[in-house]
């Protein structure tokens, strides 16, 4: 798993390139951000439960059809699946914002994850949409908290979405 660092100095050694002030200032970024990133990664550890109840509740309220019967959400162990893999998401994306780096989220949940869903039947819109409500949220959470730029929870959680779906957002 690579973080914001680690790409960088990768990236530089495989074109065989001194860092120049590109790359400094990408690294003076990085850490002038720092704070505000475990601060964010801290917000979503201490509200995750929280967070993926609302989100599912407002998903599951835009398309109930979800969990009807014969939705993808409707049996117990299918709706239990689905907040298992927001929660999964949730504390993904926390990954992504300490590393500064969506590599992790590459690595460790997007590898194969639409072909996996595809062949499961599970729907890929619902789940980008319950993605982009715990973006929202946190969001909300991070300005509430005065954690400026809120911003920055955008990127992991638009590379998810992004992935994952067939259309650009």
């Amino acid at each position: 798993m690579r973080d914001a660092v680690t790409s960088l100095i990768r990236n530089y050694d495989v074109a065989g390139r001194h860092l120049d002030r590109n790359a400094f200032d990408q690294l003076k970024a990085y850490f002038d951000s720092g704070s505000v990133r475990i601060a964010m990664a801290g917000l979503i550890n201490a509200n995750s439960a929280a967070i993926v109840k609302k989100a599912s509740a407002q998903l599951f309220e835009e398309v109930p059809e979800l969990i009807r019967p014969s939705g993808n959400a409707y049996t117990t162990r299918r709706f239990s699946a689905c907040l298992r893999d927001l929660d999964y998401y949730l504390r993904y994306v926390s990954y992504a914002l300490v590393a500064g780096d969506n590599n992790v989220l590459d690595e460790r949940v997007l590898q194969g994850l639409r072909e996996t869903y595809n062949s499961l039947g599970v729907p890929i819109g619902p789940t980008v949409r319950g993605i982009q409500i715990m973006k929202e949220m946190v969001q909300a959470m991070a300005e509430d908290a005065n954690l400026a730029p809120s911003s920055l929870a955008e990127a992991p959680f638009d590379h998810l979405s992004r992935e994952l779906s067939e259309v650009s957002l």
